[in-house]
C-alpha cells in the first residue's frame, strides 16, 4: 500500500480549507445534497436532517448513504453530490493527487477514551495476539482509507507482516455476516456496527486507531473547490449546521443514537458515548496531539482571529 508519509499527509491536510463560524441567514432554503457513511463519526448530517437543523440554517438537504469514504469521494468529485464525508487520509490523498477537493468541516474525532472503533474476531477464534493475524484475512470498510492507514500502522507497531495479511473491502453490515460465517478471520469495525458485532459474540482484539495517536480528527466533510468558490455562503451555513448537529448530539446522546440506529438498522446499547464532534476544523487538530480537545470557546476565539475558509471563498 502506498501510504503518504506523516509529514506529507499533514501538509496536504493543512492545505485544505475549513469553515469559520457565521450566523445563520434568514433567506429562502438552498437545496444541497450530502452523502456519508452511516457511522457515528459521520452521522451529523443525519442528526441535522431529522432535527431540522439544516432547515434552521436555510438548507433543504438531501442526505444519502454509501459504503465507504472512497466511494463518497468519487461521488463528490464526479459532481453527483455537493458535500461528502470521508476519512482525512482519503481526502488528503485526493488533494495530493490534484483532485480539487477542500475540507469544510470536521465530521468526528477519534479518542482512545471512547471505544468507537476496533478489530474483532469470532468468539472461538484462535487469534489471541497481533502476530496471530499473520496469514489471515481481515475485512475493512475501504482500502487506502484512514482505516487502512491505521491497520498498517498497527501492524508495524506489533510485528505483523502486512504483506502476509489479506485485506478485503466490504460494507460494515456485510462484515458482520462474513465474520459470523467464518468468511473472514477478523473485521475492522466502527460504531454502531462494532457494538452489534460484540453483542453477537465477537471478541475485541485491539483499538488499531491508537497506532496513529490517542486523539485525532478521523474524518471531515468536503466539497469541490469550484463549489466552495461558487457558493461560499452555502459552505458557511453547511459548516454551521454540522457544528450545531454535533453539539445537539453531545447534549442528546440517546436521541442521536436512535436516529443513527434508524438509518443503520442497528441497536445501540444504552449509555453508549458518542465520538467527539469538534465544532470547527483546524489543521492543528489533524496532527498528533497529547492534550485534550480545545474548548468551544477557544475554537470560536481562534476563528475570529483568523479565517479558516477554503481558498477563494472570502471571509
Amino acid at each position: 500500500m502506498n501510504v503518504p508519509s506523516r509529514a506529507r499527509f499533514l501538509a496536504a491536510a493543512a492545505g485544505l480549507g475549513a469553515v469559520s463560524a457565521s450566523p445563520a441567514l434568514a433567506q429562502s432554503e438552498t437545496h444541497i445534497s450530502v452523502i456519508a457513511v452511516p457511522i457515528d463519526i459521520s452521522a451529523a448530517p443525519f442528526f441535522a436532517l431529522d432535527e431540522g437543523i439544516f432547515k434552521k440554517h436555510g438548507l433543504d438537504a438531501e442526505v444519502s448513504q454509501l459504503g465507504n469514504g472512497a466511494q463518497v469521494l468519487a461521488a463528490v468529485v464526479a459532481g453527483k453530490v455537493d458535500f461528502g464525508a470521508g476519512g482525512t487520509a482519503s481526502v488528503a490523498l485526493a488533494h495530493e493527487r490534484g483532485l480539487p477537493v477542500v475540507m469544510v468541516a470536521p465530521s468526528g474525532a477519534y479518542s482512545s477514551a471512547i471505544r468507537s472503533h476496533g478489530l474483532v474476531v469470532p468468539a472461538d477464534s484462535p487469534i489471541r495476539s497481533p502476530k496471530d493475524l499473520n496469514g489471515k484475512t481481515i475485512a475493512t470498510a475501504g482500502l487506502k482509507t484512514i482505516g487502512d492507514v491505521a491497520l498498517h500502522a498497527w501492524f508495524a507497531k506489533n510485528g505483523v507482516d502486512a504483506a502476509g495479511v489479506k485485506l478485503i473491502e466490504m460494507p460494515y453490515g456485510t462484515m458482520l455476516a462474513s465474520l459470523s460465517g467464518a468468511k473472514v478471520d477478523a473485521a475492522d469495525l466502527e460504531v454502531p456496527y462494532l457494538d452489534m458485532a460484540l453483542a453477537q459474540g465477537a471478541r475485541f482484539v485491539a483499538n488499531v486507531f491508537d497506532a496513529i495517536a490517542p486523539e485525532w480528527i478521523e474524518g471531515a466533510f468536503f466539497c469541490t473547490l469550484d463549489y466552495a468558490k461558487a457558493h461560499p455562503d452555502v459552505v458557511r451555513r453547511f459548516g454551521d449546521a454540522i457544528a450545531e448537529a454535533g453539539v445537539w448530539a453531545k447534549n442528546n446522546p440517546a436521541e442521536a443514537w436512535n436516529i443513527l440506529d434508524k438509518y443503520t438498522k442497528t441497536t445501540t446499547p444504552p449509555g453508549r458515548p458518542h465520538v467527539v464532534f469538534p465544532e470547527r476544523l483546524r489543521a492543528a487538530d489533524i496532527q498528533r496531539r497529547s492534550t485534550p480537545w480545545r474548548s468551544t470557546a477557544c475554537c470560536r476565539r481562534r476563528s475570529r482571529r483568523k479565517s479558516c475558509l477554503p481558498p477563494g471563498t472570502g471571509d
